[in-house]
């Protein structure tokens, strides 16, 4: 192992999932040793850490894909490099890195061995003072960012990334839909507005309404004062002809308002399905034959897109949108409740790294 610090403790502070039928008293702190360097492995000291819809539903007991035994949560953290293996060729002590969401996925389509690595549910994610990750699991942050801003891309803004240029690039002009004020969200309202595209949100709240224009949107819809809003949505776009693309995060609930509103061979990307309601409204698939429209599944995105993503964020001085309230470390569950409450704005970050000595976890 490559490095010129005296002070790498030979143990580390971690969260780990002890169960998954507790809620987020399923959480527990430990200490546990930490491993030495393969050939192509990075040790990061953990800098920052931000939660997802995900890091809940795993806690619930309702995730749909296996989750490893006492595995460290949160795919996203940024951190910075302190040690080396004798093989690693992309990056240095000192670098600032965010992690990968699917290890395995470097570029091109997602496949059955690539899901399988993903951070926080299948390998050890970043809620830990320090972690080993392979080289290729790591991404330099872009210039101009906080290690809080960095540890808000590696699952939503790479989604987003992926929703508006996975498939067919979004192009100036084009109209896009965003629902809500959640991590995807927000950065699919950023990418947009980025790429030249007129933008329609919606959300719940007149207070969010604010928000959101504030950051760009050209219209906002209260969808509790408009439940049809899929047709008043469709009513600012030009002649009525609907979005290119719209960023599905509600799930079966809010997918009737999205064909509502897609255009003509339009996309609308599945993200998730935060919603947690059932409709009655008829969903068949017929739906978008009718509509001559793409629903795709999108889940995260590749190394490659997110190297492309960070470039975007550099050349256009991007910002991550996070919420004001933050977490210590050993404030973990606070984080789970708040965001589980629906609290936040964007990414929420709920966790910053301090150190009084190796085997203690200081609050910042």
């Amino acid at each position: 192992m490559s490095s010129s610090s005296n002070n790498i403790p030979k143990s580390t502070a971690q969260w780990v999932v002890r169960r998954t039928d507790a809620g987020f008293d399923g959480l527990e702190l430990e200490t546990k040793e930490i491993p030495s360097l393969g050939t192509h492995d990075v040790l990061v000291k953990m800098k920052a850490a931000s939660l997802n819809f995900r890091d809940l539903i795993i806690l619930m007991g309702s995730y749909p894909f296996p989750i490893s035994s006492g595995v460290v949560p949160a795919s996203d953290g940024a951190g910075e490099v302190v040690a080396i293996g004798p093989q690693v060729k992309h990056l240095k002590e000192g670098d600032r890195v965010a992690t990968l969401f699917n290890q395995g996925h470097q570029y091109g389509a997602l496949d059955s061995e690539s899901i399988m690595t993903g951070l926080g549910g299948a390998l050890d994610g970043a809620l830990r003072e320090y972690g080993v990750f392979h080289e290729q699991g790591l991404v330099p942050l872009p210039k101009g960012l906080t290690f809080e801003e960095g540890a808000t891309l590696p699952c939503a803004a790479v989604t987003a990334w992926n929703a508006l240029n996975g498939l067919k690039v979004l192009k100036p002009g084009q109209c896009v839909l965003v629902q809500g004020t959640g991590g995807v969200s927000v950065f699919a309202l950023q990418f947009a507005k980025a790429a030249g595209a007129f933008v329609v949100a919606t959300t719940s709240s007149a207070e969010k309404v604010k928000i959101l224009k504030e950051h760009g949107a050209d219209v906002v819809i209260n969808y509790k004062e408009t439940p049809n809003w899929g047709e008043e949505a469709r009513k600012h776009t030009r002649n009525n002809a609907g979005f290119d693309h719209i960023v599905e995060v509600g799930g079966p609930y809010t997918l009737p308002q999205s064909l509502a509103a897609i255009k003509y061979e339009g996309i609308i990307s599945m993200i998730g399905f935060v919603a947690q309601k059932q409709t009655t409204e008829d969903i068949s698939l017929m739906q978008s034959l009718f509509k001559g429209c793409t629903v795709r599944g999108v889940m995260v995105g590749s190394r490659d897109m997110m190297l492309e993503m960070g470039a975007a964020i550099e050349a256009n001085g991007i910002k991550p949108i996070m919420d004001k309230k933050t977490f210590s470390f050993k404030e973990a569950k606070d984080a789970y409740m708040y965001q589980w409450e629906q609290k936040h704005i964007g990414k929420q970050l709920y966790l910053r790294f301090c150190r009084t000595n190796y085997h203690r976890v200081a609050e910042c």
